[in-house]
């Protein structure tokens, strides 16, 4: 069964451009649960344009409560600074599910490429087996083309996700095959040197049911740009669980 992880730094980022706490993401992050999403990512950035530290905490609350997982995304080279103790310090104080690593920089405007494992693996595995000690499960960003996903599994990682914005992009383009076609060779690659895979960035309700029609055992797929975009039409509830609907008819 592939889970939805709903991403709710796009609730951050309207609070933040007014201030005070409305829209409310712990509300926000709720209500996406009780419409059945398996659980809730959140990517942390040391400018604090959206989620903050605070927030990182109380939905830590919220999802162990509820027995759900909890993502944090976050580039594990930033070092701290006011607000923003760093992603190690985060995880170890909220104890997440998983951690997914991404070697974003402070000036990209989102997430954009995958780690180079030739350069940064042997930077990550000392990281990796510390947030394992903090029983996370460790995910690591990567491209599809990417030759080295078997390294993943050498440095301790347990899963990686799939940058699936090339996808996107192809899909909108209307020639998708391709771009299927490689990603489905990447998710076997990194299956055969057993690591799970998981895959985001830019997936919509237009793209996802191709996406896990081609891309085998896909475990997780996380989702917030665009379900946030689509629940302002529809609201929360109906656009997670129209998600839902296309996954269930797709595994």
């Amino acid at each position: 069964m592939t889970c939805l992880s709903v991403n709710v730094n796009k609730i951050a980022v309207l609070r933040n451009s007014r201030g005070g706490n409305d829209p409310d993401v712990l509300r926000a992050a709720a209500a996406c649960l009780d419409a059945g999403a398996h659980g809730i990512t959140v990517h942390p950035r040391p400018d604090q344009r959206h989620i903050r530290a605070d927030d990182v905490h109380v939905l830590s609350t919220l999802t162990r409560a509820r027995g759900v997982e909890f993502n944090i995304e976050g580039n594990p080279f930033a070092p701290p600074r006011p607000g923003y103790p760093g992603l190690l310090p985060l995880c170890e104080q909220t104890r997440p599910a998983q951690a997914t690593l991404v070697p974003d920089g402070d000036g990209q405007l989102t997430s954009d490429h995958g780690f180079d494992f030739a350069r940064d693996g042997e930077r990550l595995r000392p990281l990796i087996t510390a947030l394992k000690g903090c029983g996370c499960r460790v995910s690591l960003f990567v491209d599809a083309g990417n030759p080295d996903i078997a390294m993943a599994a050498a440095i301790g990682a347990d899963r990686v996700e799939l940058y699936t914005g090339p996808y996107a992009e192809a899909f909108a383009n209307g020639a998708p095959d391709a771009a299927l076609a490689l990603f489905a060779d990447a998710a076997r690659r990194a299956q055969a040197a057993g690591l799970g895979v998981n895959a985001g960035h830019d997936l919509s309700q237009a793209n996802l049911g191709r996406f896990l029609a081609h891309v085998p055992q896909v475990l997780e797929v996380s989702i917030g740009h665009a379900l946030i975009g689509e629940a302002l039409y529809e609201g929360l509830d109906a656009t997670v669980r129209s998600y839902l609907r296309i996954i269930g008819q797709r595994r």
